[in-house]
């Protein structure tokens, strides 16, 4: 992708600031961020000429304006807390589908190109039909999962009425440098890294037979770059298509890091999904596929990167 005019929103947050950089080189890219958890230092090069920042919330700013003359839109804006949603729904609803559905509409009155919306594996719940294709039901057991499936239907919708064409990708457990310790993808990753790397006894929950479908966020900038130039229209989970144990992966960790520390086992946490791996097959239309083989070579530049950061 090369000369395009493009809006990412949320550049400045984990995912979204890894697909400027990628884009940056060839492109004009204006960025939308709030600052509310992303930060400009995210950004290999934030003084890059073909960066624009716009701070500021979807719902407040003239999108109309800033989507004038566009091509093309990320959008990976939004409050990704689950326990923020359920402890604040009318915060959370605001932010994810009320700011979904104003960009929707900016986008369809500015005759944008495509947008790649950034959905997540939660709208799945606890949905026992594995390997879980984007076929299935939505089943989402939290207002955040919620939104996104709300959010998914809008441009859907948008579409059939309007011909806004789009792709929805669903993202399974995400993880790679920047991310935050706190975020609501992948936490169980750099939460080991982050103990073993502070000589901290790390923490499984349950009995550790509970199984995670792990992508890394390289991978995700490469499927949102994919999603936006194919001709596909629809839902893509975006995963390994491979389910791997908590109890599997502490080993990898613990061997790449060098460690001999062992988890400490506590209670299961309520609410916590047994089991979350992905249909890929869906993959294909935009020609997007993950080397599983590469997990532990994804997983040493994610602990260097926590290294050198922590």
């Amino acid at each position: 992708m090369e000369g395009k005019n493009i809006v990412v929103t949320g550049g400045l947050g984990f995912i979204g600031s890894h697909i400027v950089d990628e884009l940056m080189a060839s492109n004009n890219v204006t960025i939308i961020d709030n600052l509310s958890s992303g930060k400009v230092e995210n950004l290999e090069n934030p003084d890059n000429d073909n960066i624009t920042l716009i701070q500021g919330d979807l719902n407040e700013l003239d999108l109309d304006e800033i989507l004038k003359g566009k091509d093309y839109v990320f959008h990976l804006a939004a409050l990704a807390s689950v326990p923020e949603s359920v402890e604040k729904p009318l915060y959370s609803n605001y932010n994810n589908l009320d700011a979904t559905l104003k960009l929707l509409n900016a986008c369809k009155n500015n005759n944008i190109k495509k947008i790649i919306f950034s959905s997540s594996a939660a709208i799945y719940g606890e949905n026992p039909n594995i390997p879980l294709k984007e076929s299935e039901p939505y089943m989402p057991s939290s207002p955040y999962a919620v939104q996104k499936a709300a959010s998914e239907l809008y441009l859907k919708s948008f579409h059939e009425s309007y011909g806004l064409n789009s792709v929805t990708l669903r993202y399974f457990n995400v993880f790679g440098p920047k991310q935050n310790l706190n975020s609501s993808y992948a936490a169980v990753i750099p939460n080991f890294i982050s103990a073993l790397l502070t000589g901290k006894q790390p923490v499984i929950y349950g009995d550790g037979e509970q199984t995670r479908d792990f992508i890394y966020v390289k991978d995700i900038v490469r499927a949102n770059i994919l999603a936006c130039e194919s001709d596909y229209n629809g839902i893509v989970n975006i995963a390994s298509g491979k389910g791997l144990s908590v109890n599997e992966l502490y080993p990898i960790i613990k061997e790449v890091l060098s460690s001999d520390v062992e988890p400490k086992y506590l209670e299961e946490r309520l609410g916590d999904i047994k089991h979350s791996v992905a249909d890929i097959s869906n993959q294909s239309n935009i020609n997007f596929k993950v080397d599983s083989s590469k997990f532990k070579d994804q997983l040493k530049e994610t602990i260097r990167w926590f290294r050198d950061n922590l």
